[in-house]
């Protein structure tokens, strides 16, 4: 070891070709070139030695305990950064109720308020992630990974057999959405921006509603066909209009996703009150708090534990229905959104108090039109595959319901501004929609019951 140190010392660095003490040649010259002191060369020689010993006898130790600081402080930033993570006990604790006792409604609310701080984090990490990827792929992941709670229970509840609670489910995702959501958004940014009006990028939200409205419309026909028994085979017509429809609604959304990503990226950038399109940064952006890969490996575990959560859900609605004698369709629409939505609720509204009226609208109005155009059809192909007969026939109650919620919502966002009215106005239409709901009785539901009580 130490005639290498000495057959080293010996060599000038400039015509050295190889690696010295774990630094390239060009760094190397980089320094003659500087002319250190012989004080720098002195500190200089002291910093390199535990870089030698990484390379050399301690890289295990060295890297075992980077990996366990990281991880450590990782799990911190997760866990201790968000007060709703203070609900997160729920989630085994719904686990031991449901092993050691028969209280489905216990086992229901526990699993509801369990999920609320996972699916909080799980945008959290989204958001994270979006970081290192750009604003446009971030938009896209933030829609994708915000349903990934709906499309998780919704995959649950098909595996058991449960098709009118997957589709009310998601028919519910989008509602709370379009009126809570959003609602929220435009009532508390108005609060707080009281003195002017705010705008948002009139383009983007036409865009978005005309696809809600064909969503509406292929859910609209086998609603009709089945209701007026105009079927051509009957029984069967029906599920390959949906089938086909769905094709068709993901081939669109795919085909939006484009538009959107490559040819008019100046059309969905946020605009001023002058209403020109600005770039979209702002001095008081934060920096990521976790690396990527970080954030990779926080997103598919937090999945991994809300899917391990959502089935203990779908498994006890039935249960939690009879028992606190709530119709299972009002849990469907109403609570289970309400808990799927928790991220893209709470970061609209932060964004629209924080004026970034534009982001709100992509996070509620996005998410809406990527349930509506994908999450739904995506199930009834899913639901093809596994053999179950998933259509787009949510019946006339809920697809009226959904009819008249988008035609609301396209009329609020025509003009390109918003004020605290007319989220006041979303929140109120939005109790309405969940007081129908909850003295509505699922058609469905009643022809299943003597099937299930035999």
């Amino acid at each position: 070891m130490a005639n290498n140190h000495s057959h080293m010392a010996g060599i000038n660095s400039h015509i050295e070709m190889g690696p010295i003490d774990g630094r390239s040649v060009m760094e190397l010259e980089d320094e003659s070139i500087v002319s250190p002191q012989p004080s720098d060369i002195k500190t200089r020689s002291v910093d390199v030695a535990p870089h030698r010993s990484f390379f050399g006898f301690g890289t295990e130790e060295f890297g075992c305990k980077y990996i366990l600081n990281s991880t450590l402080n990782s799990i911190k930033i997760v866990l201790f950064s968000s007060k709703l993570n203070l609900l997160a006990s729920c989630g085994p604790l719904a686990i031991v109720v449901d092993k050691l006792t028969n209280h489905h409604g216990w086992v229901f609310f526990l699993s509801l308020l369990g999920i609320i701080p996972l699916a909080e984090r799980l945008g959290w990490a989204t958001e994270q992630l979006a970081f290192y990827t750009g604003p446009t792929v971030g938009g896209l992941l933030n829609a994708t990974f915000g349903n990934a709670t709906e499309l998780i229970i919704s995959m649950h509840a098909m595996n058991s057999g449960m098709l009118r609670v997957v589709q009310q489910s998601l028919l519910g995702s989008i509602l709370s959405n379009m009126l809570l959501v959003l609602g929220c958004a435009f009532f508390c940014g108005g609060i707080v921006h009281c003195s002017k009006e705010q705008v948002f990028n009139k383009a983007s939200a036409v865009m978005n509603s005309g696809l809600l409205l064909m969503a509406v419309m292929c859910l609209l026909f086998p609603a009709v066909l089945h209701f007026t028994h105009t079927e051509l085979h009957f029984g069967k017509s029906e599920l390959m209009l949906s089938r086909f429809s769905s094709c068709i609604m993901i081939i669109a959304y795919g085909a939006y996703l484009f538009f959107q990503l490559t040819s008019e990226k100046n059309l969905y950038s946020p605009i001023n009150e002058e209403g020109t399109p600005t770039d979209g940064g702002s001095d008081d952006d934060e920096p990521p708090e976790i690396s990527k890969w970080e954030s990779i490996t926080w997103l598919f575990l937090l999945t991994f534990l809300i899917s391990v959560l959502s089935e203990y859900l779908v498994n006890a609605i039935e249960g939690a229905s009879a028992a606190m004698n709530i119709p299972v369709a009002f849990i469907s629409v109403i609570l289970l959104p309400i808990v799927g939505n928790a991220a893209e609720h709470a970061g609209a509204v932060m964004f629209a108090v924080k004026d970034k009226l534009d982001i709100s609208l992509g996070v509620a109005i996005g998410s809406s039109t990527q349930i509506a155009m994908f999450g739904i059809p995506f199930c009834v192909v899913v639901g093809w595959i596994m053999g179950r007969p998933m259509d787009l026939n949510f019946q006339l109650f809920e697809t009226a319901t959904l009819f008249m919620t988008v035609l609301v919502v396209a009329f609020m966002l025509q003009e390109g501004t918003s004020n605290y009215f007319k989220g006041l106005m979303l929140l109120l239409c939005y109790l309405i929609v969940a007081a129908s709901f909850f003295v509505h009785i699922d058609p469905k539901s009643v022809q299943d019951k003597p099937r299930t009580n035999t």
